[in-house]
């Protein structure tokens, strides 16, 4: 998606990392070139506005359920492998909670 105008940061890029953006998972400094974009951009800002709607209703929803220690060791040991580059290993391992 792209509004057809020139940006300093691409569209592209705010879009890709949006959740990271959401979830102040990143550096102030990109903060900052997203809020910027998004001043900008209205397409994108629509988006952000979209998901962080959805992001508060599924928080209003399902924020009090307890995540069982197990699957969260293996959602964090899967993002872990993402992170690092390595390649996530297809073992058949079902993340859903009671596997």
């Amino acid at each position: 998606m792209s509004c057809g105008e020139p940006h300093e940061t691409d569209c592209s890029e705010v879009l890709d990392h949006l959740y990271e953006f959401l979830d102040r998972e990143m550096p102030d400094s990109d903060c900052t070139k997203f809020e910027t974009h998004f001043e900008e951009c209205s397409p994108c800002l629509e988006k952000y506005g979209l998901e962080q709607a959805v992001k508060k209703l599924v928080k209003r929803c399902c924020g009090q359920d307890d995540v069982p220690a197990d699957l969260r060791a293996k959602v964090m040991g899967r993002i872990d492998l993402i992170r690092s580059g390595q390649a996530v290993p297809d073992d058949g391992v079902d993340l859903a909670p009671g596997s």
